[in-house]
């Protein structure tokens, strides 16, 4: 078992890297085109390419891949798993260039249309630039997936890590070079195209140190049969979850030019706890989740999940408390700067505050899915992921009316509260050690621990507030203090009410894991 932390710590430690590079990188953006219409552009054209690769890559086909590649793997060894593994590629890749490429003509033909307004038609010139990465990330996904079922975790983590360093290299070179905005979001289009090469590049390579050669494997067989029946199914829920996405976007971006973009930052700050360690916990427990359901182990099942959960729960929780109280402060650390100006900060804040009231629904949604996809129920989140479609659709609607981009934030944490529920109860209901009884003296132990840090950090950003100091020293101060002393609170509770899982959450955090034997 502490074989499955050491992974955790791989993939936590590599995300951390990119977490910070992909902050750094939003820092730049955000200091030098603010929250504009090229930036706003720039962040719905880049969401299309980031839809398929959730439909295609790293969501549906991954998550139907993975049990399949388990089974044969334990069944029929590494020979039969590959050739799977190619089968696969094949198809994808087939699709994905039909896809690219009929995706580029409409667009291309959609911007160069008299009747698309200026601001829309930038956005679809710069999606036509940036369709292509949708090809890379969807069969590196797939590579990756193969990776991390041989055990093989650090290449695969280390992807995202190449993609940001090439946008910094981007933007660094283009305000060197050329200030204007309209130049450098070109610069940004060409960077994703690079580094997304170089994420199939390296996977690739270290997958065929593990023995795989790329073949052209056509016929079907019964595996490639039953995929179908995994995928389809998936399918359809990741492309309702990715309709919420892009809907909220495409509404943000009818509301004015600078609400795609606040909204982009706030959602990206939540993304940093729960890509750094519920992301990492639910890419290590679910390739172990469906080795013990190949194995037969039903036991096994509900007790690593059970142990999943209580990790993804008492980390995003903390993680909640800290956004929403020390929103304000964070954002003048990290954004106030450039072109993102004070009233930025203000439009932020608000929408930084609804997303850290949802990040543990976010988190228990993403790991119970990844429980119902290790049984092979594809179709359960499909039917929850329309009723949250609808949610999200008509409060994101009505909200807005109101309350403008903060109301389609809340009406994405209102979907995710929902998704939440109906998943759990869901895969409760077919395994019956998965109750939420057997959750709630732990649960318990982490809203103590988490009101009491959240109360002592609301405290601190009152008196540094009423200091006399200026308001990025005094943000800087409060983030410096607040964010490391919060969690030396919070685990020393934990410690003191005898949290189950402390010590598996301390040997993620300091990445410090003895061999297994």
């Amino acid at each position: 078992m502490l074989k499955n932390f050491k992974n955790i710590a791989i993939i936590s430690f590599s995300t951390i890297v990119s977490r910070f590079l992909g902050l750094l990188r939003d820092v730049l953006v955000f200091a030098t085109l603010g929250a504009s219409l090229w930036n706003s552009a720039f962040i719905l054209a880049f969401t299309l390419p980031n839809l398929f690769r959730r439909l295609l890559g790293e969501g549906a086909l991954t998550s139907a891949v993975v049990p399949l590649f388990s089974d044969i793997l334990e069944k029929k060894g590494h020979t039969s798993a590959f050739r799977f593994l190619n089968q696969v590629l094949l198809r994808l890749f087939l699709a994905l260039l039909l896809i690219v490429g009929l995706g580029m003509c409409i667009l291309a033909w959609a911007a160069a249309s008299d009747w698309m307004p200026q601001r829309w038609a930038l956005g679809t010139r710069l999606a036509v630039l940036l369709f292509p990465y949708m090809l890379l990330i969807c069969l590196a996904a797939i590579t990756c997936a193969g990776l991390n079922l041989l055990g093989r975790f650090a290449t695969a983590a280390l992807t995202p890590i190449v993609l940001n360093l090439a946008m910094i290299t981007a933007l660094v070179a283009g305000i060197w070079l050329d200030t204007e905005p309209s130049r450098i979001v070109y610069w940004l289009c060409v960077s994703v195209l690079i580094g997304g090469s170089l994420q199939l590049l390296l996977p690739s390579i270290d997958l065929i140190r593990q023995g795989w050669r790329p073949r052209l494997v056509a016929q079907s067989d019964t595996a490639i049969s039953e995929l179908w029946k995994l995928f389809l199914p998936g399918f359809m829920g990741a492309a309702i979850l990715q309709t919420n996405i892009l809907t909220s976007r495409l509404l943000a971006f009818s509301l004015d030019e600078s609400a795609v973009s606040v909204l982009y930052l706030a959602s990206r700050l939540m993304e940093l706890p729960l890509g750094i360690f519920i992301i990492s916990v639910s890419t290590v427990f679910f390739p172990l989740l469906a080795k013990t359901l190949s194995t037969g182990d039903d036991q096994a099942f509900s007790s690593s999940f059970l142990q999943g959960l209580r990790l993804v729960v008492g980390i995003s929780l903390p993680a909640a408390v800290g956004l929403f109280v020390l929103g304000d402060p964070i954002i003048k650390c990290l954004f106030h700067w450039g072109a993102f100006n004070q009233s930025d900060v203000d439009s932020t804040v608000p929408l930084l505050a609804i997303y850290g009231i949802g990040l543990p629904f976010y988190s228990i949604a993403t790991f119970v899915t990844r429980g119902l996809h290790a049984i092979k129920d594809m179709l359960t989140p499909v039917r929850v992921a329309v009723y949250c479609l609808v949610i999200n659709l008509l409060s994101g609607i009505i909200l807005m009316q109101f309350i403008g981009a903060a109301g389609l934030a809340a009406a994405n944490v209102l979907a995710a509260i929902m998704q939440s529920y109906l998943l759990w109860r869901a895969l409760s209901s077919r395994r019956e050690s998965l109750n939420a009884r057997a959750l709630l003296p732990e649960l318990s132990k982490v809203i103590i621990a988490g009101a009491v840090m959240g109360t002592t950090c609301l405290l601190l950003s009152f008196a540094v507030s009423k200091a006399v100091l200026g308001a990025k020293i005094g943000a800087i101060l409060t983030v410096a203090v607040g964010v490391p002393g919060g969690a030396i609170i919070y685990f020393a509770l934990l410690y003191f009410l005898r949290f189950k899982d402390l010590d598996i959450m301390k040997l993620m955090l300091v990445r410090n894991f003895p061999s297994s034997k």
